[in-house]
């Protein structure tokens, strides 16, 4: 048996620009939906079992600790030309031994899922195969964007996992990512 953990964090926690424009977004997309502003929470993922201890997130390229840090793919932030850039490309981490920086800040418990060795090395060898959308693109034209959180949505939704974001949170990306697995 493995442990899948799904972690939820404030989108930008430790930071000052990050969670000012993200809070900023979504109070603008609360109001056009006719809402309250909600929390914005990005996923990650912490996988143990017999392979060891795995931690999957996306997260910006120029961000993290400058040693090795499990990046099995990268892709491009705002339109595909930015991303010759690393200040505007993402990375896709899939860590054996590695940490998420912002668990401190997580407001929850991560949401635990027993499973099996092969689902929880299915979602590993996935990792450096998920899609490379465009973050911040709404690349199927469902009023949702590609980030961080569709990778982990992709991820869990190609393995059959079933999970949710919080009901009191907005995870922007969570559609995305669960329209791209079931799209193939």
């Amino acid at each position: 048996m493995s442990t899948l953990a799904v972690w939820w964090i404030p989108v930008g926690a430790g930071g000052w620009l990050v969670p000012r424009a993200s809070g900023m977004w979504e109070r603008l997309t609360a109001a056009r939906e006719g809402r309250a502003a909600r929390p914005l929470l990005h996923a990650a993922i912490e996988i143990t079992g017999l392979r060891g201890r795995f931690v999957i997130e996306m997260a910006p390229a120029w961000s993290g600790p400058r040693t090795a840090r499990g990046v099995v793919g990268t892709g491009p932030v705002g339109l595909p030309a930015l991303g010759l850039s690393v200040c505007f490309r993402y990375e896709i981490r899939c860590w054996r031994d590695g940490t998420v920086p912002d668990l401190a800040f997580a407001p929850r418990p991560p949401r635990i899922h027993e499973t099996s060795e092969v689902v929880t090395d299915s979602i590993i060898m996935d990792a450096a195969n998920a899609p490379r959308h465009v973050w911040g693109r709404d690349v199927f034209g469902i009023g949702d964007m590609w980030n961080s959180n569709s990778l982990i949505a992709w991820l869990l939704t190609r393995a059959g996992i079933e999970e949710h974001p919080p009901s009191d949170c907005s995870a922007p990306g969570w559609s995305c990512g669960v329209e791209a697995a079931r799209r193939g």
